[in-house]
């Protein structure tokens, strides 16, 4: 049997990190491996919980406790249910492991940060599809990763 693997998905609920979401599911994940939903809050986000965890990132969060629309208001979030359901049929069909965990700062370090934190064996992160101007003023968050992250990343283009 093949061991567990540890695989990331960068989340801000825009609609590519749920199509990466949605791809890490259907194409990458097998039974018994471990998904990480990594969300990073802006540096400036005043949530309870930033107090605690802002050097670390959060304690990794069951997706019982995840599902619950309070922990969403704790740390920020968006409470999806579309991003629920497809985390709940990856834990029963495939007995995957779900569990998230929040950042704060430059998404571009903090999902870099993650990687060696959470020992990722491949993170999956969506793409705005930026042209080629705003890519150079603005940075692209999945350049960098693919640039800097120390394992596999895969980028999914939006449709």
């Amino acid at each position: 049997m093949a061991k567990a693997r540890i695989v990331g998905v960068g989340m801000d609920y825009s609609p590519t990190s749920k199509s990466a979401l949605r791809w890490a599911a259907e194409n990458l994940v097998d039974d018994g491996d471990h998904l990480v939903l990594i969300h990073v809050q802006p540096p400036n986000a005043g949530h309870t919980r930033k107090i605690l965890f802002e050097d670390t990132g959060s304690p990794l969060v069951p997706l019982e406790e995840f599902r619950e629309i309070n922990f969403s208001k704790q740390y920020g979030l968006a409470y999806d249910p579309q991003v629920l359901d497809v985390l709940d049929t990856l834990s029963r069909a495939k007995t995957v492991k779900v569990v998230a965990k929040v950042y704060w700062g430059d998404p571009r370090e903090k999902l870099c940060d993650a990687v060696d934190d959470l020992n990722l064996d491949c993170i999956v992160l969506g793409s705005r599809g930026l042209g080629p101007i705003k890519r150079i003023l603005m940075g692209s968050v999945s350049n960098y990763v693919v640039t800097n992250a120390t394992c596999p990343v895969t980028v999914v283009k939006a449709n």
